[in-house]
């Protein structure tokens, strides 16, 4: 739509219009006036509130713009997805094309180097025949120097060719102690090139490359000198691979040379030049492995033997008929050496293929294009075509390696959990990158259980925020295992990489629990349960047979440590204040409702025999210091058992002996100083309650919670100073 009938739209979705026609026919009617070139939104909403006729009109006409609306875009999305189909399937096309083209330039290239060769060896033989009729062109190639090619080089020979090289050498410092002057090496081509980073393609230098029959020499230009240059690089054929680089505006007219493990891209002229480039590497490549083919073949040649003396020894023919054997069979197996056919199509297209692959995301096809050559050259010699097709081959998949590095970095989108990273993992670990893939797999998780935990809102209730904290880490993590077994089946020395990576993510876990638990101050029971929840998530790691509770337990061991020291320290102040205000007094708890819940709370301390210790109506025969330590007491111990595992043994146990210590102290101590004989009865049945029925309960419970009894609570009750009652006497022993 244009821009007014866009805005008239977006105008009325929210005030409407007025009547007009129904169906198919109001439709198209309101399409054309919203798509005309003139329409006003302002003018349009007002005559439509003129015309309506109410509220439902309104209503109704605004239901079919949004209808209209509707229509328009699934219009617009099946235009786009067509259009893209469609572009996919050109870009396929003219991919073909081009290798096609490529294929056709390469066979028009040997077909014009075959008959040159013809043609020089025609000439060649001519003038073995006519030693006349050389001598004549000899000497018209020295007086018109623009003579074709060939026969320059005919006429010239040897000696054109070594004054040649021998102007190069004075032209490039640095070069005539690395390129040794030669009979058999000579100038084919040269020329200026601007060379570009292989990763950037910002402009490095500019270079002059100097083509020779078995070398490719380049060299910088020298600011000082004109037509002077410094050597830069020297390149065999033999390891050398030749790769077209795609023109993409405003790189163009640019090849890149491939030599083992670096690759260097250089930028001709204009695209004219780009070619002959291209061209003459590739043939004078091809003429020097064919030389270089010849030359081995003569050196296998069997050179003949001086005949040796005549012999009287009967047995010295069977001799030599087998020497001549074996002599015989060294040439039929040079000539029977395999020879790798890589004129096959799928062969010839692959590198075309594999970008093709790697631009649309079809990794697997990729993936399966390298396993099929990797089979079909598995066994087959490494010839130098072969090594020129793999130099190209390993650039495609340096390219297919960092595309699948960059899905799997964090800076990519981390939704869709840990099965979103299998192709790219799976992939990786076909083309032999296993270490790279585990380390990548586990660097991508961490991100995205870290993002998960930032992500989660701190709510008022703490526990309720514990909960969600370990569902999303506790889950993050086990369905990260599972994905990982899954991966890495056949990968069994990743295991050691994932399970130091779960230690770190328990880390980042453990630092956001005691931040939120331990570092806001809550109290000892909220960060039992707190801790509770924590190591019940922890147990579902088990299914995978995964145990990090031990973990767990030493990196919270010393948080939970400060937390019993400190609620330790608050029992014992306030022990302490209420020792300090001691009456010695019965309890009278006033009502029967609160002596039921008085008892129901002992009960539940572990104190079975409360019912001895209350009197008549509502009074309790014991000290409210002695009641309130009591529950204080018990309420610590189970709150520290919820928290307890063998590292804080020592610790729990220590601070329930300070905690007891502070109550008996007193005790004994107001026994000693009270001189009223009712009231030091009293202390004395106090005193009976701690030792013969707090202290017990403490020991029993402790020994349950922990499995195995407390020997220092056991000396302790036993090393107290015990009150023996005589009920008949107003005298005490102690």
């Amino acid at each position: 739509l244009p821009a007014g009938g866009a805005g008239a739209m977006a105008l009325s979705l929210g005030e409407g219009g007025g009547g007009g026609g129904g169906g198919g026919g109001g439709s198209s009617r309101l399409r054309r006036q919203l798509e005309s070139g003139g329409f006003a939104a302002g003018e349009y909403v007002k005559q439509l509130s003129q015309q309506s006729d109410g509220d439902r009109d309104l209503q109704e006409h605004r239901q079919r713009i949004q209808a209209l609306s509707e229509e328009t875009a699934q219009s617009l999305k099946r235009n786009v997805y067509q259009n893209y189909r469609q572009f996919i399937e050109t870009a396929r096309e003219i991919s073909y094309l081009e290798s096609e083209m490529y294929q056709l330039s390469h066979i028009l290239t040997e077909q014009k180097g075959i008959m040159e060769a013809v043609t020089q060896a025609l000439l060649l033989q001519a003038d073995r025949d006519d030693p006349a009729l050389c001598a004549r062109r000899a000497a018209a190639a020295a007086a018109d120097p623009f003579l074709p090619l060939p026969a320059k080089e005919a006429a010239a020979g040897e000696e054109g060719r070594q004054r040649t090289l021998t102007t190069l050498l004075e032209k490039v410092e640095g070069c005539r102690d690395l390129l040794p002057e030669s009979p058999g090496k000579f100038l084919v081509y040269n020329g200026d090139l601007v060379e570009y980073d292989a990763d950037h393609m910002a402009q490095i230098q500019r270079v002059h490359a100097f083509l020779m029959n078995d070398c490719l020499l380049v060299a910088t230009a020298l600011p000082s000198r004109r037509g002077a240059y410094r050597y830069d690089a020297l390149y065999p054929l033999d390891g050398l691979a030749v790769v077209n680089v795609k023109d993409n505006p405003p790189m163009k007219d640019m090849f890149k040379l491939l030599m083992f493990p670096e690759s260097r891209i250089f930028q001709a002229e204009n695209a004219k030049i780009k070619k002959e480039w291209l061209e003459v590497l590739e043939e004078t490549k091809r003429s020097r492995a064919l030389s270089e083919k010849r030359r081995l073949e003569q050196e296998a040649l069997p050179r003949p033997a001086p005949a040796p003396p005549a012999s009287t020894n009967p047995f010295d023919g069977e001799d030599d008929g087998d020497e001549e054997d074996e002599q015989g069979e060294e040439p039929s197996a040079e000539e029977e050496e395999e020879i790798v056919d890589l004129s096959l199509e799928w062969i010839q297209e692959l590198p075309e293929d594999l970008d093709v692959c790697i631009a649309q995301r079809d990794f697997e096809g990729a993936v399966d294009l390298l396993d099929k050559l990797n089979e079909y050259l598995g066994d087959k010699p490494a010839s130098q075509p072969v090594k020129e097709l793999r130099a190209r081959v390993e650039e495609r998949v340096r390219q297919l390696t960092d595309v699948l590095v960059f899905e799997l970095s964090p800076d990519r989108s981390l939704r869709g959990g840990p099965r979103a990273t299998r192709r790219a993992v799976s992939q990786l670990i076909r083309l032999g990158q296993s270490t790279k893939a585990c380390e990548l797999f586990l660097r991508n998780r961490a991100a995205a259980v870290h993002t998960a935990i930032r992500q989660l809102r701190i709510e008022g209730a703490t526990l309720l925020y514990i909960h969600k904290l370990c569902h999303v880490f506790f889950t993050s993590l086990l369905e990260t295992a599972r994905e990982f077994e899954t991966d890495f089946a056949g990968n069994n020395g990743c295991y050691s990489a994932f399970v130091v990576w779960a230690r770190s993510s328990m880390r980042m876990f453990v630092d956001a629990f005691s931040k939120q638990v331990f570092d806001s101050k809550e109290s000892l029971s909220t960060a039992a349960e707190c801790v509770k929840v924590a190591k019940e998530h922890c147990k579902q790691l088990s299914e995978i047979g995964l145990d990090l509770t031990f973990i767990i337990h030493a990196l919270l061991v010393k948080d939970i440590k400060g937390a019993l020291q400190s609620y330790k320290d608050i029992i014992i102040e306030a022990t302490k204040h209420r020792n300090s205000e001691e009456m010695w007094r019965k309890m009278n708890l006033m009502t029967p409702e609160a002596l039921g819940k008085l008892r129901e709370e002992m009960r539940s301390c572990g104190v079975g025999n409360f019912d001895q210790y209350t009197g008549d109506d509502c009074w309790v025969n014991l000290s409210y210091t002695v009641v309130a330590f009591t529950k204080q007491t018990m309420a610590f111990l189970e709150e520290a058992l919820k928290l307890y595992f063998p590292e804080l043994h020592m610790v729990l146990l220590e601070s329930l002996v300070e905690i007891i210590l502070v109550a008996v102290q007193h005790v004994d101590y107001s026994l000693r100083c009270e001189q009223d004989p009712e009231k030091k009865a009293f202390i004395r049945q106090n005193a009976s309650f701690l030792y013969e029925t707090v202290l017990p309960v403490v020991e029993k419970r402790f020994e349950e919670g922990v499995g195995k009894p407390a020997k220092q609570l056991q000396d302790l009750r036993n090393a107290s100073r015990l009150m023996r009652v005589n009920p008949e006497s107003t005298t005490s022993v102690v």
